[in-house]
């Protein structure tokens, strides 16, 4: 089976459903990526502090591969942790960075090990995380992708993700508001954070300057969907992270603004002295 880059990127991202210590559940979007840490390759599912932060269950839905590795869309795998599942995370060290990590190559060992089952996902890496010199070649108002749950909405039959589109609101080489985040144009919804967002052109692009680049397309992780501003029926603007829109009845309703805040992707890479005396850690799935 050969499939497009798009359809390789909707292999990306994992349903995360969770279950707080009250039984409440809910679910969010992660992605898989590949950190390399000298030289070595460690998985990982990479989403949000606040879509983990005081759930007691979690469970990934894999879709399982066949015996020359392509995906079989109707076939999926449920993996659980069921014994404190916000504890099998690596969070980010900066409070004002809302994300966090779990290696899951102990995870994948062991339900192949134990249950016979191939798995078929496509991860980012750090090749995709742009550089400095990358970065000032994207301008505002860049189309962008956004890939995930919204509303928790998916194609269950294929666990298949839905993909969305937008465009860049800020400058990505600014830090907006002095935080490592930039602002999408995108509709955000419950279930969409820990989403990536994507810079993707297809057989070509036009630079910041106005060349023509015919032949070369661009592909590009950008960042980690979290949080975006909700405007009061009072007229205050609140930045809300994502899923606290589905977690509480509000007190005053809110509208959303189609506006989405992104952690840039570089943040990733501030795990790489966190993970490297992890990397034998062992995660128990039931």
């Amino acid at each position: 089976m050969s499939l497009s880059t798009m359809e390789k990127m909707c292999f990306s991202t994992v349903r995360i459903e969770t279950n707080d210590t009250n039984g409440n559940n809910y679910s969010g979007t992660g992605f898989f990526f590949n950190l390399i840490i000298d030289g070595k390759v460690v998985p990982l599912i990479v989403t949000n502090k606040h879509v983990v932060q005081g759930m007691a269950k979690g469970r990934f839905l894999l879709t399982e591969s066949d015996e020359d590795g392509a995906p079989i869309y109707k076939k999926h795998f449920t993996i659980s942790i069921d014994d404190g599942f916000e504890k099998h995370w690596i969070m980010h060290p900066d409070s004002l960075v809302d994300i966090c990590v779990m290696p899951i190559n102990p995870i994948i060992e062991l339900a192949q090990k134990q249950f016979k089952k191939s798995f078929f996902f496509i991860p980012f890496d750090n090749s995709l995380i742009p550089s400095k010199e990358q970065l000032g070649e994207i301008d505002v108002a860049e189309n962008i992708i956004m890939i995930g749950y919204p509303n928790g909405l998916w194609d269950s039959i294929n666990n298949m993700p839905i993909v969305r589109r937008g465009i860049m609101a800020t400058n990505i080489t600014l830090n907006h508001n002095g935080r490592r985040e930039f602002v999408i144009d995108a509709a955000c919804f419950p279930g969409s954070s820990g989403s990536p967002v994507i810079l993707f052109n297809k057989g070509g692009y036009t630079d910041k300057q106005g060349n023509l680049n015919w032949g070369s397309g661009r592909l590009m992780l950008l960042g980690v969907l979290y949080a975006g501003p909700q405007l009061t029926v009072t007229g205050e603007i609140k930045v809300v992270t994502v899923p606290n829109i589905q977690q509480k009845a509000m007190s005053v309703s809110h509208i959303p603004n189609n506006l989405g805040y992104i952690i840039k992707s570089d943040t990733i890479l501030d795990f790489i002295p966190l993970i490297r005396p992890l990397l034998n850690n062992s995660v128990p799935i039931k």
